[in-house]
């Protein structure tokens, strides 16, 4: 049940359809599945130059689009897939993001490759703990931070695309990586759980 209007970010009033629920049920929750992690990375790639309310819109056709977001099935598309991709209105139809998707599926899988999981890769830059924020107002909170520069140059560095420092650190927001609730809300104390 979602809580009064009183009680939210207030990002998380603004559209009681489709960010109250995602503000209350997901964003900040720490996230540790690897097929999960790479949709949120997926998403935030795609809200580039967008709202988030868009993506959020098309998240059920990105879902269908994209195979669930499965990696391993995402790395093998061929050109007549991105053409169909490139044809489908449910998703942003943006060739670089299209490419970024497929691309970064297949770093995605290098990395699982290398440390296990994606999960243990990418959690090691918070030191495996979500940081614990206590905003009392949206001005305050950054749009990047040293820590998402660092995995941003480090994505790069392991040829992902679309993964600039502020997508990086609304992926580490959506995740749980760092709590940004802020301390008025009533998921600001809900998502402080331990790993």
């Amino acid at each position: 049940m979602m809580a009064s209007f009183q009680t939210r970010c207030p990002w998380g009033n603004s559209n009681l359809v489709y960010y109250a629920p995602y503000h209350d049920g997901e964003w900040g929750v720490p996230t540790h599945d690897d097929q999960k992690l790479f949709e949120m990375l997926t998403l935030e790639g795609a809200q580039a130059g967008l709202s988030w309310i868009t993506i959020l819109k098309k998240r059920e056709h990105y879902r269908r689009a994209f195979s669930g977001f499965d990696p391993r099935v995402i790395a093998r598309y061929d050109s007549r897939k991105r053409q169909r991709l490139l044809a489908n209105a449910g998703i942003v139809r943006n060739r670089l993001k299209i490419e970024s998707t497929i691309k970064n599926a297949r770093a995605f899988l290098a990395v699982q490759t290398e440390f296990g999981t994606f999960d243990r890769y990418i959690w090691q830059f918070v030191d495996d703990t979500p940081k614990q924020n206590a905003w009392t107002q949206t001005k305050q909170i950054p749009a990047s931070t040293h820590e998402s520069d660092t995995i941003s140059v480090d994505l790069k560095r392991r040829g992902f695309s679309f993964v600039g420092s502020t997508i990086c650190y609304a992926f580490m927001q959506a995740t749980g990586m760092v709590n940004d609730h802020l301390v008025s809300c009533f998921r600001h104390q809900a998502v402080r759980t331990p790993r």
